[in-house]
């Protein structure tokens, strides 16, 4: 399978939902580099379910074990490889539909490209479960980036019609970030997210499910990262943000709104500050010209599609008799992925920025 991502730093994700454990491991990190357990816990415990009804009811502590890489809290310059278990699968729940494609899953065109051998069970190796290790991946590198002074932070900016208010996207800031990290709803304005909540729950006892839009932005990051072409920063963070499950859409800074400007709106006017730094008075760029950082914030918006396995009966088929058929699911399910996702975008986000700041000189 497609589960490493080799760029300066290699991520390589492995295991399925309901097997023994599932896990990562990181190569070409620096060493030497502090490593908090404690905080590599408290930023994984954002995306573990919560028991508010807003979320599946798989309980998964979600510790890693750290196998290799680290010693006394640093980082050794060796593989670092970390192993989270799965302790609450309910297999039993897929043995009636393992030969029927569920609408919005992977199982048919899974099982087209691995002949029928793929793991069905909670989705197998596709399953949103594998973005634990990703999570774990991106802790790791976010405290290195951190240390540095660099930040990525994200929000839920709309669920469903119901809309957040948005990050600033020249001035945003580290106590913009931090303000909403470690919400138990991850929204700038609260009352917004009781909205978005109640929402989420309507839609639950409705035996449906809601997606949603992430804001993520990086601030920090120092001008000229990244490279034209193939390899800028743009490309990096595509490709991390597209390897978790559900996400349908990324714009960065204006993103698809640029389609409805003219030049002189979209182009942003420079100028020098008065600390003598190069600046753009707006942000439609989203921080990246070329695939390199300008110095602003580095601003995206990623789609979230709504929950695939829902309450309701869906029409389908049996591929291995190629029947029609009626579909009900069973098992515990997210009605929305979106609270749980947004510390997968601040992850894909931090992997990215850390593999091309390996370049900077004096990293």
């Amino acid at each position: 399978m497609s589960s490493l991502w080799n760029n300066r730093i290699s991520i390589s994700i492995f295991g399925e939902s309901h097997g023994p454990a599932i896990g990562v491991v990181i190569d070409n990190l620096p060493s030497g580099e502090f490593i908090d357990v404690d905080e590599l816990g408290r930023f994984m415990a954002r995306r573990a379910p919560k028991k508010d009804g807003t979320t599946t009811s798989r309980s998964e502590k979600d510790l890693p074990q750290i196998m290799s890489g680290v010693l006394n809290d640093r980082t050794t310059g060796t593989p670092l490889c970390a192993f989270i278990q799965n302790t609450d699968t309910h297999s039993s729940d897929y043995s009636n539909i393992s030969k029927l494609a569920r609408p919005g899953h992977a199982d048919y065109t899974g099982a087209l490209r691995y002949k029928g051998f793929n793991d069905v069970r909670g989705g197998g190796h596709f399953s949103g479960r594998l973005t634990a290790p990703l999570c774990f991946a991106g802790a790791v590198c976010s405290q290195i980036l951190e240390r540095r002074g660099i930040y990525v932070g994200a929000h839920i900016l709309t669920i469903h019609n119901i809309k957040d208010s948005a990050f600033d996207n020249v001035n945003v800031s580290r106590e913009d970030i931090l303000d909403v990290r470690y919400k138990e709803f991850p929204v700038i304005n609260d009352k917004k997210g009781k909205l978005m909540f109640d929402d989420i729950q309507n839609a639950r006892m409705g035996g449906e499910s809601l997606g949603g839009i992430i804001e993520c932005a990086a601030i920090n990051v120092p001008a000229g990262i990244g490279s034209p072409i193939f390899d800028g920063l743009e490309n990096s963070i595509a490709q991390l943000i597209f390897g978790i499950p559900a996400v349908k859409g990324l714009e960065f800074g204006a993103g698809f709104n640029v389609a409805k400007m003219v030049g002189s709106q979209n182009n942003d006017d420079f100028y020098v500050d008065e600390r003598g730094h190069v600046k753009t008075k707006s942000n439609n760029h989203g921080g990246i010209l070329g695939g390199i950082s300008s110095g602003m914030p580095i601003t995206m918006n990623v789609a979230i599609k709504p929950t695939p396995s829902i309450a309701k009966p869906q029409e389908t088929v049996d591929y291995s008799n190629m029947t029609n058929e009626i579909l009900n699911i069973k098992g515990r399910h997210d009605p929305c992925i979106v609270p749980r996702a947004v510390p997968c975008v601040e992850s894909a986000v931090s992997i990215a920025l850390l593999a091309h700041m390996i370049d900077y000189p004096n990293f």
